[in-house]
């Protein structure tokens, strides 16, 4: 067991590694890119990048998939280290223009924060007697997570990103054992209140005029801390206090409204 758990372990950081000098490069490619084209150069009226002029002042609607890994206190190797635990979700929200001007963010789509909504859940296998009291089984934990965020961004170019994503969300718990083969018996449920706070590091792919499409997707670096303002079960050992992160990609469905929105005047601009 111990053996399985470090070789998941490695691979885990070689992952991680492996993406987050990933991120760096690409984000060293693109402000070598940016440097590039700020000298002056001639506008192309057929291309169809956005201009300053039909940048929108008003909320944008974007939503995207949200997988992250926890690190709760509760769930440990045999060598007592935290094991990462699988979590699901999605999000929703607005994206803000700024009221006034911002050096740190040029390029692309002017945005300050965004802000919405989430959703997100865990079934996990915990195979860890005495975490709830009068248990000595292994135990099927449920949770289901309503967050509302907050991120505003701190730096913003056309294709990178960091912003600082804070979120306070309400947790409904369930904890079951297997009584036999087929029957599950619930031996307890609470309700937690998890407030989290981390940083975010956005790429996003570069506009191609024959595959447009490539800049609806990029990737995503978030880590955090979660504090748990209130535990769902206070006699218990249960603990989701914890790092998180999150490494992976990342869909702008902002970007694809966007080209819908472009297509669709275009076809008309043809047809008078």
């Amino acid at each position: 067991m111990m053996k399985d758990t470090t070789q998941l372990r490695q691979v885990y950081t070689r992952c991680f590694l492996r993406i987050t000098c990933t991120v760096w490069l690409l984000t060293q490619l693109s402000f070598i890119a940016i440097a590039k084209t700020a000298q002056p150069t001639p506008v192309k009226l057929a291309d169809t990048t956005m201009t300053q002029a039909d940048r929108p002042k008003s909320l944008t609607f974007t939503a995207s998939t949200d997988q992250r890994f926890f690190f709760f206190n509760d769930t440990r190797a045999e060598d007592n280290r935290r094991v990462p635990v699988n979590v699901y979700g999605i999000k929703a929200g607005f994206l803000f223009p700024p009221s006034h001007n911002r050096p740190a963010l040029q390029g692309g789509r002017p945005v300050s924060f965004k802000a919405g909504a989430g959703f997100y859940f865990v079934n996990q296998h915990i195979d860890h007697p005495g975490l709830l009291p009068n248990t000595s089984e292994f135990v099927t934990r449920r949770l289901r997570i309503v967050t509302l965020y907050y991120e505003r961004y701190l730096l913003r170019r056309k294709a990178f990103d960091i912003s600082l994503p804070i979120e306070l969300g309400y947790g409904h718990s369930r904890y079951e054992i297997n009584d036999d083969q087929s029957n599950k018996h619930e031996i307890a449920r609470g309700i937690f209140l998890p407030l989290g706070v981390g940083v975010s590091a956005t790429y996003q792919f570069p506009t191609i005029r024959w595959l447009r499409p490539l800049h609806w997707f990029g990737l995503n670096f978030l880590a955090g801390y979660r504090f748990i303002l209130k535990k769902d079960v206070p006699e218990s050992q249960i603990n989701y206090t914890g790092l998180y992160f999150s490494v992976g990609p990342s869909f702008f469905l902002e970007n694809l409204t966007y080209d819908i929105k472009h297509w669709r005047q275009k076809r008309k601009n043809k047809r008078k």
